[in-house]
């Protein structure tokens, strides 16, 4: 089993910075892709950034130049750089990871617990 713990939420003015760390421990072999979702309230949870161990990227439209994806593949932790926030960001930040216990499992998925960020204007 691996769990993952999220940080660094927090409130924040329109126009400011917050920096969300994801911490992954447990029975891991391997971590494939780790990234970030939110969930602002009632609606569905959506795609924010992924990065996989290679270092490649992905990012939502709404997100692009101005939120930042990166990993520390030795300490297993993904990070999130929010910079240029908007009201709109306001949510919910979940970090999601699929990984592999040992050599010959198959992926498996997992999330944190969610970290609220809040942007006022």
């Amino acid at each position: 089993q691996v769990q993952l713990v999220e940080s660094g939420g927090g409130l924040v003015q329109a126009g400011g910075s917050l920096r969300l760390s994801c911490a992954a421990s447990g029975n891991i072999f391997s971590i494939p892709t780790m990234a970030w979702y939110s969930q602002a309230p009632g609606n569905q949870r959506e795609f924010v950034a992924s990065i996989t161990t290679v270092g490649i990227t992905k990012y939502a439209e709404s997100v692009k130049s101005r939120f930042t994806i990166s990993r520390d593949r030795a300490k297993n932790t993904v990070y999130l750089q929010m910079n240029s926030l908007k009201p709109e960001d306001t949510a919910v930040y979940y970090c999601y990871a699929d990984y592999k216990p040992r050599v010959w499992d198959t992926v498996r998925v997992t999330w944190g617990q969610g970290t609220q960020v809040t942007v006022s204007s």
